[in-house]
């Protein structure tokens, strides 16, 4: 039976002064999203020390990738899946694990790019993930364009919608699991149903049990 699990994401290092912020006002998060890279003015790049922590903490790690500003083009979708790779292997990620490519409302994409980007991660050691907003932004409709172009994608890919925005919760009072999805057969198993805590810098979610277990 599926089940949604609680957990967290930042831009921010985790360190144990957010942790225990979290812990202390929200709930003890079952994972975690970091970034894989730091990027300009986004984000903090995930470390080993943060792996250890975390782990520790009996919290996995959801890994996020952003060191990209467009989503054009299946020669640019492997490159940003190559590189993405590249830094989960360097860091320890386990083989198996999704990468979630964060693909933000403004940007340009097209089904080429994620085409491109599921194929060159099909025969990796990781998944092809996708963040991206349901509701703004034209990523819903070149994913249904890679879908119908190649049904592989609908396959490997799994989606992290971020709408609609109910507010953070603790975990408690997490809503029911009910994300803004395309229309065309989605895996969309992950939800950042609370965006930009004002007590900790952190967005609350939901995941489906099955890609918890594919957690690292």
């Amino acid at each position: 039976m599926v089940t949604f699990h609680w957990g967290v994401d930042s831009s921010q290092a985790v360190t144990r002064s957010l942790y225990d912020c979290v812990l202390n006002n929200y709930g003890k998060p079952e994972y975690w999203g970091r970034y894989l890279t730091r990027v300009e003015g986004s984000s903090e790049g995930l470390t080993k020390e943060e792996i250890s922590l975390l782990h520790n903490s009996g919290t996995k790690i959801l890994p996020i990738y952003n060191d990209f500003r467009r989503a054009v083009g299946a020669n640019q979708g492997r490159v940003v899946a190559m590189t993405a790779a590249y830094h989960a292997k360097r860091l320890g990620i386990q083989k198996g694990s999704p990468i979630f490519m964060n693909v933000e409302q403004f940007f340009e994409v097209d089904s080429a790019w994620i085409r491109g980007l599921v194929n060159y991660l099909y025969n990796s050691d990781y998944k092809p993930g996708f963040y991206f907003d349901s509701t703004e932004g034209n990523f819903t409709t070149a994913y249904c364009e890679a879908v119908q172009l190649d049904k592989k994608i609908s396959n490997q890919a799994v989606l992290w919608s971020a709408e609609p925005d109910l507010g953070v919760t603790n975990v408690e009072d997490a809503p029911d699991y009910n994300p803004a999805t395309p229309e065309c057969d989605a895996n969309v198993w992950a939800w950042q149903y609370g965006h930009d805590s004002e007590v900790c810098p952190i967005d609350t979610n939901l995941v489906d049990s099955r890609l918890l277990q594919m957690l690292y």
